[in-house]
């Protein structure tokens, strides 16, 4: 059964529904706004704010024992705090939470999770308290704050902080060190801290204020500030004390890091440093933010199941790191995103400089999963779950969140060039072009996404390996294997993908693929043409055993001669093509200006459409010049072997088109009609050469063959001859359609020697007395005994027989007669008699000098005529036949049954000349 669409189960907040994900700046809380009530409503109401929030381990902690200092108990509590994360790391959500805690007191203990953070701190109310803060990025010591709203002027952090916890008189106290700019003692900020209430102070973004201060000299005061601050409050009982610092700052100066290691130091030494989110728990902090969360329904567990399933069966497949012995409890931790997709921000992407973990997260998402949600219900897709490949990368808000993480967006060009964005992006393309499996499935943008995110993240690991991006794309419904087809097929493709030994990455420079589609641009026709004919030559010139000719325009160009000849024709004259096929038809009938004799002896190798093949040759030639001006294009090593590879493969891929293409045979049929053969998808692990593939193939349709018994002689000998000459008899094979075409023509003389052998024919020469010299009759010959030519005979096994015991003179022999002159039939001189026109001379005494006759023969008695009147003589010397034959049916005679007399003619060793009106 299939898994329902993540979109059916699980709901997403109104706001994604609607398709208007929330502004990164939603995700970004500021304390300032938070105090003044300028805040959004998920972070300004206590109540929502802790509906909306996931208590990790992490956070407990720290609101625990911060309620546990607050309530005076200095047991297993720290007064000093320091957060540090990356930006977005949850470092002010954080501080946002403590202050919600202290303001709202006992009220607070009916918010959600409060109840467990008063269990782990072990006291039965948040106790309320006196709250500062200050924010870095929202102070500013020259201008200061208040002085024309009835409250006094600050310009320090002390001075503003020690404003808010006690009003004007606490300001009193440090009124001189503000106006002077100077950090007051331990002892003045132990006199302006209440003594009758407990106190948090919360200091946010203080490496963007000492950035902006340090030519004045706070920057160092702040720090001495700090440093008193710490040591107060771990003095006192009720106070606690909790600074936010980013683990980096993005183009961080060298005072920056000199006064972020100073502070770093001084809060570790005096405080507790606090990381706020552990990677476990980013998924559920993620899913409390952007869904209607209640926990993982069902469809939502039956879905973790068959993809924990489907891992563990084919672990072998993906990387180590991941738990594929609990890869159903990774899948329903993560639901409905795929584990990799958010791992991936903390595999690779941590360690961007502008890369906000939670926050950049849960913008990305937000988006992703608005686009996704509005994208799923219109019908578009039905994924089970989010996964990597499915990122909107066509959007061009998200690509912008995304480009803004990694830095930047000068990935822009390589993303809508080959992933998405564009119409004819590549992956797009080749999904649209891909065999149903994967179009479905969208697995090329799925797979170049996957590699987007997961090459452009980090600093010590930019590129995707082949597991990864296995586990990132594959699912129970995919083929695995197809994954490696799409990624072979990317690598050929994209512009801006480099891979190497399973590893592959996007990146900013052009790929030898765009060199290849720049160059194969400027590849002239004329090269082209010249290197398809060349190929196709080298690849029929491989194998014996057939005369090959090549390109063909005259008919003239084919010889016409008794043996087998492969006509390999054009790749410009494809099959489909009328022309072509007229002009095989015409070359096959006529050689140059004068009928063809041996029609059957040609086969035509025809390709398909050259369209393919034409690629494949302009392809290598772009190559092979890349190759040529590699130093010029300074080219790396990588690269340089790469290319390597891909001449190579281009010189193979040029052969196997011309393989495909060459796929179709013509020649002609027993039935003096047109054969066409399809060889079928072939290739060139099919045979030895394609020449070899294409002979075994007409062998198999029986169309030529290595040898032919004496047998076959016997059962096909012409009924007009007592002697058949060895050039007539191969002459037959190559003339008529009705023999098969031998593959060579001296295999005869083996079926004449095996004949002789075993008595069925004789190999004889004629005298002029008729007498045959030599006579070779169940004798042992050699081949090289044997002459195939006018001058030598076989005879079948009854003429021998009567020979050899001389029960008759030598054999007469029926003589074809002479050619006539141009236009004229040989017709004897006898005058015709009356009645039927029978001629009946005159005999006297003894026997007859000579017998003639000349007449009308109806068509229906010819055969009896020659049993009645001619067979009495046929085996007598003396016997001459002068015949005219006219033939005039209604419609006339077509052309192709005049070739097929002129054949018959030649078969029995007649003149063909025969006269058309």
């Amino acid at each position: 059964m299939a898994l329902k669409p993540w979109y059916k189960v699980v709901t997403p907040r109104e706001d994604l529904r609607d398709g208007r994900p929330l502004d990164a700046s939603e995700f970004a809380v500021h304390l300032d706004h938070v105090r003044d009530n300028r805040a959004p409503a998920d972070y300004q109401e206590p109540q929502r704010f802790f509906d909306r929030t996931f208590l990790t381990k992490n956070l407990i902690e720290l609101a625990s024992t911060t309620i546990r200092r607050l309530s005076g108990i200095k047991v297993e509590t720290s007064a000093v705090f320091n957060l540090t994360t990356q930006f977005g790391g949850g470092k002010t959500h954080a501080l946002t939470l403590l202050y919600h805690l202290a303001k709202g007191g006992p009220k607070a203990s009916g918010w959600k999770g409060v109840p467990s953070i008063l269990e782990s701190a072990g006291v039965k109310s948040v106790p309320e308290a006196a709250i500062a803060i200050f924010v870095g990025t929202e102070f500013d010591s020259l201008t200061g704050r208040g002085g024309k709203d009835g409250t006094p002027l600050r310009k320090t952090p002390w001075g503003e902080i020690a404003f808010q916890i006690g009003g004007k008189d606490a300001f009193a106290l440090v009124a001189k060190h503000d106006q002077e700019q100077t950090a007051p003692s331990s002892e003045v900020i132990r006199s302006f801290l209440p003594k009758d209430k407990p106190v948090l102070i919360l200091m946010d973004e203080l490496l963007n204020y000492m950035g902006r201060n340090r030519k004045s000299g706070l920057t160092g005061q702040l720090y001495s500030f700090v440093q008193n601050l710490s040591e107060e409050a771990r003095a006192q009982d009720r106070v606690v004390l909790a600074v936010s610092l980013p683990s980096m700052l993005d183009e961080m100066t060298p005072e920056d890091e000199s006064d972020f290691d100073r502070f770093q130091k001084l809060l570790d030494r005096l405080g507790k440093a606090m990381i706020m989110s552990a990677e476990t728990e980013t998924s559920e902090i993620i899913r409390r933010r952007l869904f209607e969360w209640g926990g993982l329904p069902e469809d939502g567990r039956k879905a973790a199941q068959e993809y924990g399933e489907f891992v563990l069966d084919n672990r072998i497949q993906f990387p180590n790191w991941f738990p594929a012995d609990n890869a159903k409890e990774a899948f329903a931790a993560s639901y409905p995103f795929h584990p990799t997709l958010l791992s991936v921000f903390e595999r690779k992407w941590q360690a961007l400089p502008r890369f906000q973990q939670t926050r950049g997260i849960l913008r990305l998402l937000a988006l992703w999963v608005s686009n996704a949600y509005q994208a799923g219900f219109k019908g578009a897709h039905k994924d089970a779950l989010i996964v990597m490949g499915t990122a909107p990368l066509d959007d061009p808000m998200f690509r912008s969140a995304a480009f803004e993480q990694l830095g930047g967006a000068k990935l822009e060009g390589a993303v809508t060039t080959d992933i998405c964005g564009k119409k004819d992006s590549h992956a797009v393309r080749l999904d649209k072009e891909a065999v149903d499996t994967i179009k479905k499935a969208r697995l090329h943008q799925k797979v170049a996404t996957s590699i987007f995110f997961e090459s452009n993240g980090g600093q010590s690991k930019t590129e995707a390996t082949l597991p990864e991006i296995r586990l990132a794309v594959a699912e129970p419904e995919i083929e695995i294997g197809n994954i490696e087809t799409v990624l072979e097929t990317l690598s050929t493709t994209c512009y801006f993908l480099s891979s190497e030994k399973n590893r592959y990455r996007f990146s900013l420079s052009p790929n030898l693929n765009k060199l290849l589609a720049d160059r194969r641009a400027s590849v002239q026709p004329k090269k082209i043409e010249e290197r398809l004919r060349a190929e196709v030559q080298k690849v029929f010139a491989g194998g014996g055993g057939v005369e090959r000719v090549f390109f063909p325009e005259k008919s003239g160009q084919i010889s016409d001669r008794p043996a087998l000849t492969l006509v390999v024709v054009a790749p410009e004259q494809s099959l489909s093509d009328k022309a072509t096929r007229d002009f095989i038809e015409s070359a096959t009938k006529e050689c140059g200006t004068s009928g063809r004799t041996y029609k059957s002896g040609l086969v035509w190798a025809v390709p398909d459409s050259p369209d393919a093949l034409r690629d494949e040759a302009r392809k290598v030639l772009a190559w092979e010049d890349i190759a040529d001006e590699s130093d010029e294009l300074r080219l790396d090593e990588t690269q340089k072997k790469q290319l390597g590879v891909n001449v190579d493969k281009a010189q193979r891929d040029v052969k196997e088109s011309v393989w495909r293409t060459y796929k179709n045979l013509m020649l002609l049929g027993k039935d003096n009609t047109w054969k066409t053969v399809d060889l079928g998808l072939v290739h060139s692990s099919a045979a030895k050469s394609i020449v070899e593939l294409v002979l075994n193939r007409l062998r198999q349709d029986g169309d030529i063959e290595d040898a032919v018994s004496p047998n076959f002689l016997a059962r096909n000998w012409p009924p007009a001859f007592k002697e058949w000459s060895t050039k007539a008899v191969r002459d037959a094979f190559f003339a008529s359609p009705q023999f098969p075409r031998l593959l060579n023509s001296e295999s005869l003389k083996e079926t004449i020697v095996r004949g002789v052998e075993n008595g069925m024919l004789a190999y004889v020469g004629k005298k002029s007395d008729g007498s045959y010299a030599p006579f070779h009759w169940k004798s042992t010959l050699t081949i090289f005994d044997v002459e195939l030519s006018e001058d030598m005979y076989i005879i079948q096994r009854e003429t021998a027989e009567a020979y050899a015991a001389g029960k008759s003179s030598p054999p007469p022999t029926v003589q074809p007669p002479q050619p006539p002159t141009s236009g004229t039939s040989a017709i004897p001189t006898a005058p015709p008699q009356s009645g039927a026109g029978a001629t009946s001379p005159v005999v006297s005494g003894g026997n007859a000098g000579r017998v003639t006759w000349q007449g009308d023969v109806p068509p229906q008695k010819w055969m009896n005529f020659y049993t009645k009147v001619l067979s009495k003589f046929a085996t007598q010397t003396g016997l001459k036949l002068a015949l005219k034959v006219e033939i005039a049916p209604d419609g006339g005679v077509s052309n192709q049954k005049v070739d097929e007399i002129k054949v018959a003619l030649r078969e029995l060793g007649l003149s063909d000349d025969v006269t058309l009106e």
